[in-house]
């Protein structure tokens, strides 16, 4: 999950709501069957070979257990892209390719945090992405430890040669997350020799968090790190009690240039309109700690596994499907950007764009990026859903990757799902296979296919927004 999603309305979704073509229900005669009648029999048939067994979460382990974290411009990543289209031609699927994106490349390196004063400790901690490194010998200096960028306002004087520790609490991902990509250049404007940050987690167990940082380019940049919440909140308390608190950080990252990469296509033709496309998908690119199973290998499989599900069940849908899991979304979006650009011209073509980036645990429904007349369209499928209690659809999304299709006037569809343990795991070791759920991974896929299926073979569309001039 990168720092540009959001669970509320895009403020160009708010400005520009006006639909551009008519809905569904405007298109169908006053006697035609809605939609919940017309494709009960097909959503059934769909969710019982979802749920049935346990293949999409098979296929996940396999793929992260062989390839484990999958970092852009890493060799796990590319290795993993290359098994992925392989088994998807296995599978059956149409125009199985890779599409090439240049990707940015940062290596982690080794990496050390040690608390040498007022006892020695090694602290527990994670690099920020996209940082700097420190000199081959460390640096070494007096902490400074603040709760939130308004109090360092008020003491950036004591900042110069030290190094700063924001100590925030997590409220939401969207407004804690801040301190992760700003922390750095906030110090340096101070005069500070690196930046630390509690981790942007809900929950911890010691397990420090990275996610991706940001340089102002007007200011020097200095190393920065994550520390776990316990440790962050111990060395808090040491300021606050007026121990010297001394911190030795080795870090040997580095930016390298741009790598190839691919972002993974497959298909299934449409019998009628095949120039008419759903898209649907995840991001197959992970942070480079923990398996990537829950940010976001288990959206990119689920996602796949819907598709050949569709296929498997013989459903053929008047409209394209596209499954895409996108490369690069954790410290970039060029996958999300690179598909958009490649299919310009077709992407007033695009009906829907689909993706599940926020773990596929127990489903709630949808929230949907578009006008009145696609939220009316999913309530109704959703109807269909009642069986596993995913009813639920309201305003909100898109999700990274299909944010720039929903900029485009696509309307965009997100997951909704129960994500109450998901900044307990998200970016950190501890996002493994063991955290998920078979049966909860299987509604996913059930969702996700009953919504692309539908949206595909239906005769009218969702409608779409108007977008700026």
């Amino acid at each position: 999950m990168a720092l540009n999603r959001s669970i509320f309305i895009p403020l160009y979704v708010v400005a520009f709501a006006a639909v551009a073509s008519t809905s569904l229900h405007a298109q169908q005669s006053a006697t035609a069957t809605p939609i919940a009648d017309r494709y009960r029999t097909d959503a059934t048939r769909l969710l019982d070979a979802a749920i049935s067994d346990s293949a999409a979460y098979n296929r996940l382990a396999q793929l992260t257990d062989t390839f484990g974290p999958r970092l852009s411009g890493s060799g796990g990543l590319e290795a993993a892209i290359d098994w992925i289209l392989a088994e998807m031609k296995r599978d059956g699927l149409d125009n199985v390719r890779g599409e090439k994106v240049m990707v940015p490349h940062w290596v982690r390196g080794e990496e050390s945090a040690v608390m040498v004063s007022p006892r020695p400790y090694k602290l527990h901690m994670l690099g920020l992405g996209g940082s700097v490194g420190t000199p081959t010998a460390g640096i070494t200096a007096s902490v400074l430890a603040v709760s939130s960028f308004d109090e360092f306002a008020r003491r950036r004087a004591e900042a110069k040669g030290k190094i700063v520790l924001f100590d925030a609490p997590f409220v939401s991902y969207g407004e804690t997350v801040r301190y992760r990509s700003g922390a750095a250049s906030t110090a340096a404007k101070a005069g500070a020799v690196a930046a630390l940050i509690r981790s942007v987690a809900s929950n911890s167990m010691q397990n420090p968090h990275t996610g991706a940082m940001f340089y102002d380019t007007t200011t020097a940049r200095i190393p920065a790190a994550a520390l776990s919440v316990e440790d962050a909140m111990m060395l808090h308390r040491m300021s606050d009690r007026g121990d010297k608190v001394v911190v030795k950080l080795k870090m040997g990252a580095q930016t390298l240039p741009d790598a190839p990469s691919r972002n993974v296509v497959a298909e299934i033709i449409g019998s009628e309109m095949p120039y008419e496309v759903v898209v649907l998908g995840g991001h197959i690119d992970s942070w480079d700690v923990g398996q990537g199973a829950m940010d976001d290998g288990g959206g990119s499989v689920a996602a796949w596994e819907a598709v050949r599900l569709i296929k498997m069940l013989g459903l053929k849908p008047r409209r394209t499907i596209r499954v895409v899991l996108w490369t690069n979304e954790e410290n970039g979006s060029r996958g999300g950007e690179g598909y958009r650009d490649a299919h310009v011209g077709e992407l007033d073509k695009h009906v829907m764009a689909m993706e599940s980036d926020n773990g596929v645990f127990k489903p709630l429904g949808y929230r949907i990026t578009g006008p009145d007349s696609a939220i009316a369209i999913a309530r109704d499928i959703a109807s269909l859903l009642s069986s596993i209690g995913a009813t639920s659809v309201n305003p909100g999304g898109p999700d990274a990757d299909v944010e720039p299709l929903a900029k485009g006037g696509v309307p965009a569809v997100s997951l909704a799902v129960d994500s109450t343990r998901y900044f307990w795991y998200h970016h950190s070791e501890a996002d493994t296979m063991d955290k998920l759920s078979p049966r909860e991974m299987a509604e996913c896929v059930g969702l996700m296919a009953v919504m692309a299926y539908i949206v595909a073979d239906m005769p009218g569309t969702m409608g779409r927004v108007r977008t700026a001039p």
